[in-house]
């Protein structure tokens, strides 16, 4: 049966090791609930009820990393200061292997605070810089980098890109190329404001906006199944990626492949609390599962199922190897 074909593959995460290189942050979040407008402006008066810290960006990709089974090597830069001392906290909390980092006493630790009242958020408060990394740093992380991939080989490399001055393209392609001569299978989670435009790539994945922003086309009022094919084109011919897989929201996801018909993946959510870390879940389940067997459709399927679970928690999250195997053995 399909569903014992997809439980195995999520079983056999155990067994694998990822190395993510990308925007560290720290995602913070306060709770509380809203009774009255202030008197002071037309806003709301939160009464705090409690605050929270997790691991976002790059960093939450390695949580679902390991929270799906597998292990997971950090490697980005953070600020020399309390959040970032934080975050680390948090990676060693949660057995993500952290040496990889690099403190930058120039910039901050990127920091979100989310301010949520019920199940609203009401505002985001955003504490980061977004100029290019000094070179010398990015040199050392390099250099870091290298070190690990010759002396581990990971079973597969996920390049995580939120523009925060991390990546150049000469950059990203150096990493690209370095796992190309390890024959280690490479991930992109792009970021239209740094069109990196690569070569080698094994699977890419975007939302739908980005799709579009990054095959330079408008997004339709109501997309068209030929419109996504012809941004499909257009990124299979200028990124040479092998597997294209284009988030849809509510609508699930397209996969891609040169010269193959389009494969479309209807969602499984059941609720939607809350999408924000939904494309994290995506690119660390999709490339745990193409590390098991090259089959991009059963990639593209568990994806899917941890990213219906996802959704449905609110504040950034991940999904455990036992919720995704739960989820899986209700199929029919």
């Amino acid at each position: 049966m399909r569903k014992n074909e997809l439980i195995s593959v999520v079983k056999s995460f155990r067994d694998k090791r990822i190395a993510v290189i990308g925007d560290l942050m720290l995602d913070a979040y306060t709770w509380g609930k809203v009774n009255r407008i202030s008197p002071e402006a037309p806003v709301p008066i939160v009464q705090v009820t409690k605050r929270s810290c997790c691991l976002g960006g790059a960093a939450n990709v390695m949580r679902n990393i390991v929270s799906l089974g597998a292990k997971a090597a950090a490697f980005g830069i953070i600020g020399n200061d309390t959040n970032g001392c934080k975050l680390r906290d948090l990676m060693e909390e949660t057995g993500i292997d952290h040496t990889g980092i690099l403190v930058d006493n120039g910039r901050p630790t990127t920091f979100k605070e989310r301010i949520i009242a019920g199940s609203q958020q009401l505002l985001r408060l955003d504490d980061e810089f977004q100029e290019d990394l000094d070179e010398q740093i990015r040199i050392r992380l390099f250099e870091r980098f290298t070190d690990y991939i010759k002396r581990n080989r990971p079973d597969a490399v996920i390049i995580e890109d939120y523009a925060k001055g991390l990546f150049s393209p000469e950059y990203a392609q150096q990493i690209v190329d370095l796992c190309g001569e390890y024959d280690i299978p490479v991930a992109l989670d792009p970021n239209p404001k740094n069109p990196l435009c690569l070569k080698g790539l094994t699977i890419m994945k975007p939302n739908r906006a980005e799709a579009f922003a990054l095959a330079g086309l408008p997004v339709p009022l109501k997309m068209t199944l030929s419109d996504l094919i012809a941004v499909s084109e257009k990124i299979l011919t200028n990124w040479h990626v092998k597997y294209l897989l284009i988030s849809l929201a509510e609508e699930g996801m397209a996969l891609f492949r040169s010269n193959e018909v389009c494969k479309v993946i209807p969602t499984r959510a059941k609720e939607v609390f809350d999408v924000s870390g939904a494309g994290d879940t995506v690119i660390a389940a999709s490339t745990l599962a193409l590390c098991v067997e090259d089959d991009p459709v059963t990639a593209a399927e568990i994806a899917n199922y941890a990213a219906g679970i996802v959704v449905g928690k609110l504040g950034t999250a991940a999904v455990t190897a036992e919720e995704l195997t739960t989820e899986l053995q209700e199929l029919k």
